[in-house]
């Protein structure tokens, strides 16, 4: 099977599952929305997970990607299993004894860190936050097991576990979040968190039979002087100070979100949900399912095939990403009623939503590429030029936040992170070229500009159909699930036959991913 081929089939494999997995998430914040609305309780639920994905992203997340996967991965390539394992069980064990002591840490410092992150919740609110949050604080370290595992896998090119994995995490948030919920009672919301605990759980566990058969070999060793070890410690540093100045942004957000009327942080919450939807679905597939290959194409110094894999990849996250921005700041009013509007979350809660979701919807599609960018460097064992490309970007986010807060409320603090967004692609982009000479540049252009001319037809015609359907059926539930399918229905025809007649690649490449999906 060719490196083209069993990428696409990888990336359709975690479309598929992250698809399953987000159609669940959205099951669970719309049956948040249903018992709690958009209120100062679901505010401190989404604030509560602040600490445990500070710590989490602090020494697991981004270190995985940027760092573990890379140095494992060269290891497996060039024959060297045994001593990657080595370096695996070094790591492993590093990490679970630092998150181990971050997190009894993190316990005791709870309510300073609440106070200091939401000043403005009243003390009902900043005491549930506390509660969640050290029920929550557990996660990381059941994370930490399941990322780390996930990492293995992929760097094996076995991604079906981890992706399984996440769509049995969102089940258990739901089952035990609606078995315990209580709209009479605001604290009845800590059921999800309990979920989100045994949810991590799961995920790790579902991973480990798969993790055996591939030949588990664990070592109670840290050998601070493996080369192996110290590579990664070099690669990960600027990573760890990345997330850390990162989180500078998360604390204005949510202080400056904190001063504006109740539930303003939810409908943010809500919104940045949609906004990552196809992020995840698709741009996440995409770039994991890339990763290994452009591991393994740097490693072996296959430069042309580095290239050309980078650019199919950024190009198709183009294709599909631009099209779905464009429908949903059209559709997006249609979106909301049917996925949140039912019980405690109200038609007004649906309008306030709207507005974080229009500007949000604007960046979808560089926050789609950005999600592959940043790996081409880390294939490249370089780690500095992604984070302090992140650095000015969290910058200019943490700039427009507190220039947009005021004329535009809560949609500027989600305007803020598109713009960040946008800047962070453009500088990666610049900075690959000039790393790599040549990156495909001109027919990454030629896509956007032949995918933006087809989604603006489409977002016309979609508009002005969803305007005549609404004046015949009006806004219920049912209405507005008929606007949206129709509404979708008749872009996808839409889009399809613009991009059609341009004769773009992309579009075949999008019909015989799906195809493969269907035969397997």
């Amino acid at each position: 099977m060719s490196g083209t081929r069993a990428v696409a089939l990888a990336a359709g494999l975690l479309m598929v599952t992250q698809l399953a997995s987000r159609i669940l998430g959205f099951l669970r914040e719309s049956l948040m929305a249903n018992f709690f609305g958009k209120t100062g309780v679901t505010d401190a639920y989404n604030t509560a997970f602040i600490l445990p994905d500070l710590i989490y992203w602090l020494l697991v997340g981004g270190v995985l990607s940027s760092a573990f996967i890379p140095v494992f991965s060269e290891y497996i390539h060039k024959g060297k299993e045994e001593e990657g394992w080595r370096v695996a069980s070094s790591f492993i064990n590093l990490i679970l004894l630092l998150l181990s002591g971050l997190v009894v840490i993190a316990l005791f410092i709870t309510p300073y860190f609440v106070r200091f992150q939401v000043p403005g919740f009243t003390l009902e609110n900043q005491a549930l936050t506390i509660h969640l949050t050290r029920i929550i604080l557990i996660q990381p370290l059941l994370l930490a097991l399941s990322g780390i595992t996930m990492g293995i896998l992929n760097s094996y090119k076995i991604f079906w576990p981890s992706a399984l994995g996440t769509v049995i995490y969102n089940a258990s948030v739901i089952f035990f979040g609606v078995i315990l919920a209580n709209p009479e009672k605001p604290e009845s919301i800590s059921g999800f968190a309990i979920g989100v605990v045994v949810g991590a759980l799961l995920n790790f566990l579902v991973q480990v039979p798969a993790l055996r058969r591939q030949g588990l070999r664990y070592y109670p060793i840290i050998d601070w002087r493996h080369p192996g070890v110290r590579k990664i410690a070099v690669l990960a540093v600027p990573i760890i100070i990345s997330y850390t100045l990162n989180q500078i942004q998360v604390v204005v957000n949510s202080n400056l979100g904190s001063h504006l009327i109740e539930g303003s942080l939810s409908a943010i919450w809500y919104s940045y949900r949609l906004y990552q939807l196809p992020v995840g679905i698709f741009a996440l597939a995409i770039a994991v399912a890339v990763f290994p290959t452009l591991n393994e194409h740097a490693t072996l110094k296959k430069w042309q095939d580095f290239i050309r894999t980078s650019s199919n990849a950024v190009r198709m996250v183009i294709f599909i990403t631009l099209p779905i921005s464009i429908g949903m700041i059209v559709l997006r009013f249609p979106l909301i009623r049917v996925l949140f509007e039912h019980g405690a979350f109200t038609p007004e809660d649906t309008s306030a939503t709207a507005i974080p979701l229009f500007y949000f919807a604007v960046g979808i599609m560089a926050q789609s590429v950005i999600q592959i960018l940043p790996r081409m460097f880390y294939a490249l064992h370089d780690t500095w030029t992604p984070v302090l490309v992140g650095v000015v970007s969290m910058l200019a986010n943490v700039g427009f936040m507190f220039i947009l807060v005021k004329p535009l409320q809560h949609g500027g603090l989600a305007f803020a992170t598109s713009l960040a967004a946008i800047i962070n692609m453009f500088l990666l982009l610049y900075l690959l070229r000039k790393r790599l000479q040549h990156i495909d540049g001109w027919r990454m252009l030629k896509t956007f500009l032949q995918t933006l001319l087809a989604s603006a037809i489409m977002g016309v015609g979609v508009w002005f159909w969803s305007q005549w359907l609404i004046s015949l059926v009006g806004v219920g539930k049912m209405a507005s699930i008929l606007v949206l399918v129709v509404g979708a229905l008749i872009g996808v025809i839409i889009l399809a036959g613009c991009t059609k007649l341009m004769r773009m690649d992309e579009l075949d490449q999008t019909i015989g991913l799906l195809r493969d999906r269907v035969k397997r």
